[in-house]
This record gives structure tokens, sequence and C-alpha cells, in this order.
């Protein structure tokens, strides 16, 4: 169901995909930093992998603000999303975890989407600082945009979806593909729209296979000259 506030206008739709599994103690808090957002037109999905310490009781009496909910085994954090992207009608995607927060800024950045091949991405609050602000070229294809940082339009998700295989690092793949995709442009706004946290499995632990891949995954999609720069800065830091 879409959330419906007093100022109401025809907005563009942003379906908003949560991947919950035991988040009892958490998942209020972010799904009221929701419905706190002046933006009127807004969808939750969420994706449960078959949480058994009363999470499904909590997506039960918050039903009549959810757009779509189930809860069932899955094969990881991005299979989840994947599957919550089968159940939206958006114009534009985002991605929030049950134990990130959204601030108001996200409405401000909600209300600033104009181009439907435009992804619109602005900064995250983590372990109580600003990041990442603007990327450079080489900064998107070395470190990433957060992805609770980052509004999508819908139809990038008719052309791709995240690659299970990278099971920490799927949606750095995911943007690298689209900065390659000459169907699809970047834009920084500068407002801090979520707080990350920064103690989540991304941020703790290495994607072996996207580290190993990564190089050339660098090459395809962004050319030799930040290729070049990636591999003269990985072999400084190993003399080091």
């Amino acid at each position: 169901m879409t959330l419906h506030h007093p100022e109401i206008k025809v907005c563009p739709k942003i379906s908003i995909i949560i991947v919950t599994y035991n988040v009892v103690n958490i998942l209020q808090n972010c799904l009221n930093s929701i419905y706190k957002q002046r933006y009127p037109s807004l969808e939750i999905v969420i994706i449960d992998g078959g949480s058994i310490d009363g999470t499904v009781e909590i997506l039960s009496t918050n039903e009549n603000n959810i757009h779509f909910w189930k809860s069932e085994k899955d094969e990881g954090i991005y299979n989840a999303m994947n599957k919550g992207l089968k159940y939206i009608t958006g114009d534009w995607v985002y991605f929030l975890g049950a134990d990130d927060e959204l601030f108001e800024d996200f409405s401000s950045l909600a209300y600033a989407l104009k181009d439907p091949d435009t992804i619109y991405y602005g900064s995250v609050l983590k372990n109580g600082e600003k990041y990442l602000g603007e990327l450079t070229p080489y900064q998107h294809a070395k470190t990433g945009i957060c992805h609770q940082a980052v509004i999508y339009p819908a139809s990038v998700f008719t052309k791709y979806n995240f690659h299970l295989k990278y099971p920490i690092s799927a949606d750095h793949v995911l943007n690298m593909e689209c900065w390659n995709d000459y169907n699809f442009k970047f834009h920084f706004l500068d407002l801090v729209i979520a707080k990350y946290n920064h103690e989540g499995i991304s941020s703790v632990k290495k994607d072996a296979l996207f580290e190993k891949h990564k190089a050339s995954l660098i090459l395809k999609n962004y050319g030799r000259k930040i290729w070049g720069r990636f591999l003269f800065r990985k072999l400084k830091h190993k003399l080091k």
C-alpha cells in the first residue's frame, strides 16, 4: 500500500525494498523512519528470509502500510533483493537495510528525481560521519556507492539483476554495469539520506570472488585509464 500524507501530490512512486531476517528488535524503527517521510508516494516491499524471532509478527502488524511482504527461505541478501524486484510497482527503486534508518533528506532527494535515465545518489551517515560524498570515476570503480545512498530508475532492473555469485558486492557490480551503460548516467546531490549500519557484512568482510574479478570488471566497465590506475595503486600498496 502506498503511504499517504496530507500534502499528497502527483509524484512518481518509489518502491523501497527491505530484506529481513530475524530483525525483531530493529525493524519497527526502520519502518517508522519511512512513515515519517514527507514524500507522499512510497511503497514498501519486504522479503523476509524465514524469520523465527517475531519479525513476521511485526510485518503482520504493519501490513496496512506495506505493499507486499513474504517470508520464506532464500539464498542470501541479493537473492532476496532480486525477489523483491518482482513485486514493485514504482517508477524508482531504493534498497534499505532493516538496520538502517531514513533521514528527512531522503524526501529531498525523492523530490529531485526528474530524469528517468539518471541514477541519483547522495551520502549516508556511517559511524557518525558523512560517507562518501560525490565520487570521481576512479572512486566509483574502486570503492563503489553505498547502496543505501542510491535511488535507481526502475528501468535499470528491466535490464539488470544482482549477480548472486557475488554474495557481498553484487550492488557494486550492478553500479559498474550501469556506469558502462550509455542509457544511464549518475547524478550526485549533496544530501545525507540515511543512517547506514557500518557493522553489516559488507563493512566487515570482503567478497573474495569480487576481489578476484575486480580488475577485469574495472577494465570492462571503466576503460584502460582507470584500470591502469587501479593496478598501479594496488601494486604500490603491496610494495609498502
